[in-house]
């Protein structure tokens, strides 16, 4: 019974720190967009937005955690919420998830969650520039092996597009 009850500790104790390993962040997030409001300088202000949405990213996967125990998150829903994310960056795009990946090890969806907002901002930003379209995320998942696909009906990558050589943080977050 001891165990038991330590056991019970332990994953109650887990919980409430990821609970406010979120609230951390959401509050980092928070103090970020006051910033952003604030500057002057478009770049500036573009920098700290893209800083809320990869700490919002982060929160998400938090709150996943929080809410099963730690051990694994449901990546569906941490996906669906990532969407949410980027729908706020152009409200006439039509972004949804098709597939699924189903429950996946805490240690594998921050990374993933991470390159995935990556990804998505850019097809919104960049590939749709912030108008009408649609973007997918097909998630599919065979075995362990999970494969996730983001599609736009934008212009499409530029000719001379080649991501080795692109310096930006976003790529650098993907790679």
């Amino acid at each position: 019974r001891r165990q038991e009850r330590a056991l019970l500790t332990k994953e109650s104790t887990i919980r409430e720190i990821h609970h406010r390993v979120k609230n951390n962040l959401q509050t980092v997030a928070a103090l970020l967009r006051l910033q952003a409001r604030r500057i002057d300088e478009p770049l500036g202000r573009e920098a700290l937005e893209e800083a809320v949405r990869r700490v919002g990213a982060i929160a998400v996967v938090h709150e996943a955690l929080s809410n099963e125990g730690g051990e694994e998150a449901d990546f569906d829903e941490v996906a669906d919420r990532i969407i949410a994310l980027a729908r706020e960056l152009a409200q006439d795009a039509d972004v949804r998830r098709v597939g699924s990946a189903g429950s996946l090890p805490a240690t594998v969806v921050t990374p993933l969650a991470m390159a995935l907002n990556e990804v998505l901002s850019n097809a919104v930003d960049h590939g749709l520039a912030g108008g009408p379209g649609q973007v997918r995320l097909r998630l599919n998942r065979v075995g362990r092996r999970v494969t996730a696909e983001v599609s736009d009906t934008g212009l499409g990558l530029p000719a001379a597009f080649n991501p080795n050589e692109m310096a930006g943080l976003g790529l650098r977050i993907v790679k």
